[in-house]
């Protein structure tokens, strides 16, 4: 997409240089995109649907470390992370801006990786990039993502929409981001201590890639509308299995009993988590960073799903007065807490 390999100061190119740079390979795929970059606002036709907003915000140092996220990947997942909640409203997405404030040790090649990443998830997913803003930043790099994207009246689905009875279910496995976070956590001190030491990565691809380059469960849609199943709730796994749970009971004014043994943890995230004398279970529940979808639906449409290797079936909503319970293995009940992100605790 970028062919520089000189190091060129992003002051020489002036803001609007820099946008019509990065954006110009940007193709528009949607109907719905009448206008993208090049004018005062983008302009869209929703055509009778109803329109899905969401924005997230990323901060060096917050919510990555340069240490070991690759610019190109930090470009991924920064639009992986708007489209999830997209997906996790029964949506389509279709459009996305993107902001960014860089630091003065940003070069114009460095924030092409950036964009190079973004512009392979729009092809990937099928997105629009309508817009955006670049700014200087005291704080480093930032990047906020804007997402619009699209819905019937009839399948849009909140969280506040669990039934008792309702069968609880997660796409994918869990805990996978957060054990990949630790292993990159563990070697960048390595490296800190000793640069001569390479990294120790070998075999690690999945949990590594898990953290560094999720994937929003597009396919986890489709999969639902074929079979003709709309979820009662859903909500994406971004800060944990606990904290999303919570908030799908919470909002439904229901409880809920989820099995331990039922929870989909991968073999290599068990393994590593269990290297760092981590309870790979707890890294399920307040890990966060999967993107999974969570979802309950109706007993009747178990037949439907049953068969579907990627969809977990963990439990169940209860009424409210029976609480929020984890059952263990063992057969204990425990009460479930959120111990997931906190986006304003001290760093």
């Amino acid at each position: 997409m970028f062919e520089n390999t000189e190091r060129t100061n992003i002051s020489e190119m002036g803001e609007f240089g820099l946008i019509d740079h990065l954006t110009k390979n940007f193709p528009i795929k949607n109907s719905k995109t009448q206008k993208g970059i090049g004018d005062d606002a983008a302009v869209l036709d929703p055509k009778e649907k109803k329109v899905l907003i969401s924005t997230d915000m990323l901060l060096e140092g917050i919510h990555f470390d340069l240490a070991y996220t690759p610019l190109r990947h930090l470009g991924y997942k920064s639009v992986q992370v708007n489209l999830s909640d997209i997906y996790a409203m029964n949506g389509i997405p279709e459009q996305i801006t993107v902001s960014i404030g860089l630091s003065s040790k940003y070069t114009l090649e460095a924030v092409e990786e950036i964009y190079e990443g973004i512009y392979l998830a729009c092809e990937k997913y099928g997105i629009d990039l309508i817009g955006g803003d670049t700014t200087s930043s005291k704080q480093g790099l930032v990047i906020s993502v804007t997402v619009l994207g699209y819905a019937d009246e009839k399948d849009i689905t909140y969280r506040n929409g669990a039934e008792e009875g309702d069968l609880i279910c997660v796409s994918g496995d869990l805990g996978g981001a957060y054990t990949g976070l630790q292993l990159l956590e563990r070697e960048k001190i390595v490296y800190l201590e000793n640069p001569n030491i390479q990294p120790d990565l070998e075999g690690k691809d999945y949990i590594i890639e898990r953290q560094l380059k999720p994937e929003a469960r597009r396919d986890v849609i489709d999969l639902l509308k074929s079979r003709e199943i709309k979820p009662t709730a859903m909500i994406d796994v971004s800060d944990g299995l606990a904290s999303e749970i919570l908030h799908i009971c919470k909002q439904s004014d229901k409880g809920c009993n989820l099995y331990e043994e039922k929870i989909p943890i991968d073999p290599m995230t068990f393994d590593t988590a269990r290297e760092f004398n981590l309870d790979p279970t707890v890294c399920a529940l307040s890990g966060g960073e999967d993107y999974e979808l969570l979802f309950t639906i109706k007993q009747a449409d178990y037949d439907k799903i049953k068969h579907d290797v990627d969809v977990s079936i963990i439990g169940y909503i209860t009424e409210a007065s029976a609480g929020y319970n984890l059952i263990s293995k063992s057969g204990q009940v425990h009460n479930i807490t959120a111990q997931g992100w906190n986006a304003f605790k001290k760093q």
